[in-house]
C-alpha cells in the first residue's frame, strides 16, 4: 500500500505542476491585462514602475518560474487587484467555502442516499416514478436561474430568509450563519443530490439481484440487514466514486452560488481575480483546487480497497 500511495503522490505532484502551467497560459494568453495596469489616471512612469514592483516587465516562463519558488517556499505572492498577500485572501475565503460545500455535501449525502435505496427497493412504484421525475428536474436546473428564485421567493415576497452574504452586520452569531446558509446550500446541493439519487438507486438495482442477496433473504435475514449490510455495502463502490468527483466540483464549482448569493468564498475570489487578470490570486486557488482533485482522487481509491476485499494496491 505504502508503495502505490508514494507513486500517486509523485503522479499527483507531476500532475498539479501541468495544470498550473496551463492556467499560467491561459492566464497570459487572454487580452489586455492586469485592472491595477490599466487605471487612466496612472503616468507611463507610474505604469512601469508597478510592473517592475510586481515582476511583469519580465518574460512569462521568469513569471511562472519565480511564482513557483516563492509557492515552494510558502508564499503566493501579492495579489495585483487589492494588493494583499495571496495567502491572506485564500485563508479568508476558504473557510467560507469549505462551510457552504460541506453543508451542501451533508444535506445531499442524507437526503439523497436514503432515497434512492427506497426508489431501489421499490422499483416501478410510484414513489420510484417521482423520485425519478424529480432527480431529472433537478439535474436540469441551471444554478444562477434557482438560486435567483429562492431569493425572489424566499427572501422577497416571503422575507423569511436573508437573501445573500454570511453574516448581518453587526450580528455575527452561529444562528445567523444558519439562517444566511440555508438558500445557498439549497441552491448548491439540488443537482448533487439528483445525481446521487439516481446513481445510487441504479447501483443499489446492480446489487440486489445478486446471488448472495437472494441466499441472505433465503437464510431468513432481515430484510433490513440484507439491504444495508449486504447490498448496500456493495453498492458503496460507484457512489464512493461519485463523491470523488462531487467534491472538488463543490470546492471549486460553487463560483456561481457564491456569487449569485454574494458568499465570501473562494469560488467568488476566483471571479473577481479573473475580472482583474490578478493572475497570482488565480494561480494560488488553481493550486489550491488541483490539490483537492488529486487528493479525492487518492482517497477515493483507498476507500476502494477498503470497502472491496478483492482490490489490492502493490
Amino acid at each position: 500500500m505504502l508503495p502505490y500511495i508514494l507513486r500517486r503522490s509523485a503522479e499527483s505532484i507531476a500532475l498539479i505542476l501541468v495544470i498550473t502551467v496551463f492556467t499560467f497560459v491561459l492566464i497570459k494568453s487572454a487580452p489586455g491585462g492586469p485592472s491595477i495596469l490599466l487605471d487612466p489616471n496612472m503616468t507611463p512612469e507610474d505604469t512601469e514602475r508597478l510592473r517592475e514592483v510586481y515582476g511583469l516587465n519580465r518574460p512569462a516562463y521568469e513569471q511562472y518560474f519565480r511564482w513557483l519558488w516563492q509557492v515552494m517556499q510558502g508564499n503566493f505572492g501579492f495579489s495585483l487587484g487589492v494588493g494583499r498577500p495571496v495567502s491572506e485572501l485564500i485563508g479568508s475565503a476558504l473557510p467560507a467555502t469549505l462551510i457552504l460545500s460541506g453543508s451542501a455535501l451533508a444535506l445531499a449525502l442524507v437526503v439523497a442516499i436514503p432515497l434512492g435505496i427506497m426508489a431501489a427497493v421499490r422499483r416501478n412504484s410510484w414513489l420510484d416514478q417521482i423520485l425519478t421525475l424529480v432527480s431529472f428536474f433537478g439535474l436540469s436546473l441551471p444554478v444562477f436561474w434557482y438560486g435567483l428564485l429562492l431569493i425572489i421567493a424566499f427572501a422577497v415576497q416571503l422575507p423569511w430568509l436573508p437573501a445573500g452574504g454570511m453574516y448581518t452586520p453587526g450580528y455575527e452569531t452561529f444562528g445567523d450563519l444558519v439562517l444566511h446558509l440555508i438558500l445557498p446550500t439549497l441552491a448548491l446541493s439540488t443537482s448533487i443530490m439528483a445525481e446521487l439519487v439516481r446513481y445510487t438507486r441504479s447501483a443499489m438495482l446492480g446489487v440486489l439481484r445478486q446471488d448472495y442477496v437472494r441466499t441472505a433473504r433465503s437464510k431468513g435475514v432481515a430484510e433490513w440487514a440484507v439491504i444495508y449490510r449486504h447490498a448496500f455495502r456493495t453498492a458503496l463502490i460507484p457512489i464512493v466514486t461519485l463523491l470523488g468527483m462531487l467534491i472538488p466540483r463543490l470546492v471549486g464549482g460553487a463560483a456561481v452560488t457564491e456569487s449569485v448569493f454574494s458568499w465570501p468564498g473562494l469560488g467568488r475570489l476566483a471571479v473577481s481575480a479573473a475580472f482583474n487578470q490578478d493572475f497570482p490570486t488565480i494561480m494560488g486557488i488553481t493550486l489550491i483546487i488541483s490539490a483537492v482533485v488529486v487528493l479525492s482522487s487518492l482517497v477515493v481509491d483507498l476507500l476502494y480497497a477498503r470497502l472491496d476485499p478483492r482490490v489490492s494496491y502493490r
